[in-house]
């Protein structure tokens, strides 16, 4: 059951650093009408955040009107990867707003021609064919479409199996949720499409076989015919905890993949631009996609998503079969093009991989430490600290959300505990923090989850 934050304003022991302030209680008394009007006109679901009213970022900090600020840990969600409130992303929002065109539907327009280019030009053959989108769910629809079309074509109509894994995140729509391996997000569905099923993730913790033997037995305990398999899809690490699968098994998921005709499709809606320590994630694998899908760092801002692919997948839908309302939006195209650019000059991605390697040093210390973090996950500057029982692998949800409440009221921002009961820690500051707020930023962490225990 998720929880929410109480809108009681409660006294705060101030902090004031070079990097964080707060000098006010949390929440901001005069913040509370933002708030509630926000929760008077809002529905129930939007809620469950740490009570903060954003009122400008930059980089890697956050701030209120009120005097706080804080070393975001969240980039939105993964948004920010260029860093909040970037100039030349401002400069080129501006630019593009002031040209007149704000939209286009599928209409040729000069700036999402450029687009494409340049992301066809970053990307490794064969995907080379991109089509713009809006969100990351959108890329999962596409992809389910394209992988089930191509099943046909291949295969027949008994080839439309779409294989996952439990307890990957692909979005909110109904394909995405089917996708997804979180049974209590699909629920409400109901009528689940037999189509889909899911096979353990190899995250060495929770599933301890990451051999992938234990992925063709998954499939046999299902009864599913491989040959009836359009496709496997995987987050190229999973949201939920950040955890990586071996190389070792996704380069023989590839292969298998390969030999049954099935496409492998990476959900890099996370893990691209840089997040990683790597521009795609998918590198640290040593493997390429049939379908690489992308969203959240695309802008460090404004909302577009992406599917990349070979030009025989992509090119298989009839003309006019494969669009959307808000594809290619010229001020969102433009946000792009600027993000992208300070990715690839500043070398964000390597920036991502040094001070990442600070970042994940700690928190193994921290590991060390505590018996209650059962396991340090991700990979550059994306981490899940799994809160558990000591001794056991189950979920403590409770820690996690203290954990998250008490960095918020000493100056570090991150969203709510995700994944395995809302007991994982994330961690995803924008790729250009420094090591200072990073290890600013642990030492904070390294109170709360005193705090949090001793208070037991």
């Amino acid at each position: 059951m998720a929880r929410e934050f109480d809108l009681m304003p409660q006294a705060i022991p101030p902090v004031r650093t070079r990097l964080r302030c707060i000098a006010t209680q949390l929440p901001v008394p005069g913040s509370l009408p933002i708030l509630e009007k926000l929760q008077r006109y809002e529905p129930l679901a939007m809620r469950g955040q740490p009570p903060v009213v954003w009122d400008k970022a930059e980089g890697f900090q956050i701030y209120d009107a009120y005097g706080n600020s804080w070393i975001d840990w969240s980039s939105g969600v993964l948004i920010t990867n260029a860093g909040h409130g970037r100039q030349p992303v401002i400069d080129a929002i501006i630019a593009q707003a002031s040209s007149g065109l704000l939209t286009s539907y599928g209409f040729a327009s000069e700036i999402r021609s450029r687009l494409v280019e340049r992301l066809a030009g970053l990307l490794p053959w064969p995907l080379k064919k991109i089509f713009l989108l809006t969100t990351g769910s959108e890329t999962v629809e596409c992809a389910i479409k394209l992988a089930r079309s191509q099943g046909l074509r291949t295969g027949g109509s008994a080839k439309n199996i779409i294989v996952s894994y439990s307890d990957a995140f692909h979005g909110r729509t109904l394909g995405a949720q089917q996708a997804g391996g979180i049974p209590a997000l699909k629920e409400w569905i109901g009528n689940l499409d037999p189509g889909f099923a899911q096979v353990a993730f190899p995250d060495g913790f929770r599933t301890p076989d990451t051999s992938f033997d234990y992925f063709e037995r998954c499939l046999n305990d299902q009864n599913i015919n491989p040959e009836n398999v359009a496709a496997v899809m995987l987050e190229t690490y999973q949201g939920a905890s950040a955890a990586f699968a071996p190389a070792h098994y996704i380069q023989s998921l590839r292969q298998w993949c390969d030999r049954h005709r099935a496409l492998l499709i990476l959900d890099e809606v996370q893990a691209g631009f840089g997040r990683t320590g790597a521009m795609w994630g998918f590198e640290h694998y040593g493997i390429l996609p049939d379908l690489a899908l992308f969203g959240k760092g695309i802008s460090s801002s404004l909302p577009i998503a992406a599917v990349a692919g070979s030009p025989e997948i992509m090119d298989s839908q009839p003309v006019g079969t494969m669009t959307s309302t808000h594809t290619g939006n010229p001020v969102c195209c433009a946000a792009a093009l600027a993000s992208i650019d300070l990715v690839v000059s500043e070398k964000l991605a390597a920036n991502a991989c040094q001070v990442g390697n600070v970042l994940h040093r700690r928190l193994r210390e921290l590991q060390l430490r505590f018996p209650q973090i059962g396991i340090v996950q991700g990979r550059g500057l994306v981490a899940g600290l799994s809160c558990v029982i000591p001794g056991s692998t189950a979920p403590d949800a409770d820690l996690a959300w203290n954990v998250v409440r008490l960095c918020f009221g000493k100056g570090v921002l991150m969203f709510a505990p995700v994944g395995f009961g809302g007991a994982t820690v994330k961690i995803a500051p924008p790729l250009v923090i420094t090591e200072e707020a990073i290890l600013e930023s642990t030492a904070v962490l390294e109170e709360a989850f005193h705090q949090a225990i001793g208070g037991r």
